[in-house]
């Protein structure tokens, strides 16, 4: 018998919905089967499937541990493998600036040279380190990640350091991919380029990547390609560096495609410092783009419980690297 207590990520849901993606090998049919015949029950009674769960109900599957497995298309070893590659994951990466944490959402400061998330199988990415952290601390288990993983909600480059958004909960995860895909998170870089740049700018322009290449490709007319998005990005210059003539940037993504502000900058004459792959300027010790997430402003009409950072800010220090290069 497998009991399963619903918790904050579980409840609302309905109990077939909930059980269809718990057994996911098994069909409709089968579960309502085993919903009559009491071989699922919830809070101990007879259910029809139709409820809605609550934090605390109790699911009860009396199958066997061989049944219950092959429903759930699972290997018990590869899920303990699972659990041990995020651990890992942690130790291999180790403390990670943590800007703010609260029971739904996680603000850290990524440094450059870690993936966001796995580009392949092998890889160790941010994700994994946020399970590993989340593990160590005790606010999740092993068996918890069954029914809901972790996650981080914005993507970085690689080589691009600073903030990043993750979802510790279903709601952080529900409510942090709402808030960036309406564009109510503000987003701010900060970042060096080639030339002297003087005034506040907004650039639109249309956007296609070259997956093959990952190489992205801007136009400042709409081609009337359906492979093209339209981006915007704004630009604010902060300081000049005379004799190197560099300037430093604070850049707003108001659209958020892959390489945007790297690409957009370049095409008008000023790539970023470092970024080979659009013609950056080579730079001693610097070996990527210097680019950096360096602010994030939540909209101020948050509701619970989200409402501990509405109208909030929060910044990630430059790396040294960084600040080395600006004095």
């Amino acid at each position: 018998m497998k009991e399963i207590i619903i918790g904050a990520n579980e409840a609302d849901k309905r109990l077939d919905a909930f059980l269809k993606s718990y057994l996911k090998e098994a069909s409709g049919g089968f579960i309502y089967k085993m919903l009559r015949k009491k071989n699922i029950t919830l809070n101990g009674k007879k259910a029809e499937g139709t409820e809605k769960l609550k934090s605390g109900d109790s699911i009860k599957i009396f199958f066997a541990d061989e049944t219950l497995d092959k429903f759930r298309g699972r290997d018990n070893n590869a899920v303990s493998n699972a659990a041990e590659d995020d651990k890992k994951a942690f130790k291999t990466i180790g403390n990670l600036p943590i800007i703010y944490e609260d029971e739904n959402i996680l603000l850290v400061n990524k440094p450059a040279g870690i993936l966001t998330q796995k580009a392949d199988r092998k890889d160790i990415s941010l994700n994994e380190w946020l399970i590993g952290y989340l593990l160590s601390t005790g606010e999740i288990t092993s068996e918890s990640l069954e029914t809901y993983r972790p996650s981080v909600c914005n993507r970085l480059d690689r080589n691009t350091s600073g903030l990043v958004i993750c979802a510790k909960s279903l709601a952080g995860a529900r409510k942090m991919t709402q808030l960036i895909k309406t564009r109510e998170v503000d987003k701010y870089y900060r970042t060096i380029v080639s030339g002297r740049l003087t005034d506040r700018v907004s650039l639109k322009g249309y956007l296609y990547k070259d997956e093959a290449r990952n190489k992205v490709y801007i136009k400042d007319q709409d081609p009337g390609d359906d492979r093209y998005s339209y981006i915007e990005t704004e630009y604010e210059p902060v300081s000049y560096i005379k004799d190197e003539d560099l300037t430093l940037l604070e850049v707003k993504l108001v659209t958020g495609k892959p390489h945007q502000i790297r690409a957009h900058l370049s095409s008008i004459g000023h790539p970023i410092i470092g970024d080979a792959k659009y013609d950056g300027r080579k730079v001693p010790g610097l070996n990527y783009q210097l680019l950096h997430s360096y602010r994030l402003v939540f909209p101020k009409d948050l509701e619970p419980p989200f409402e501990m950072i509405a109208g909030k800010e929060f910044t990630a220090e430059l790396p040294e690297l960084f600040e080395k290069i600006v004095k």
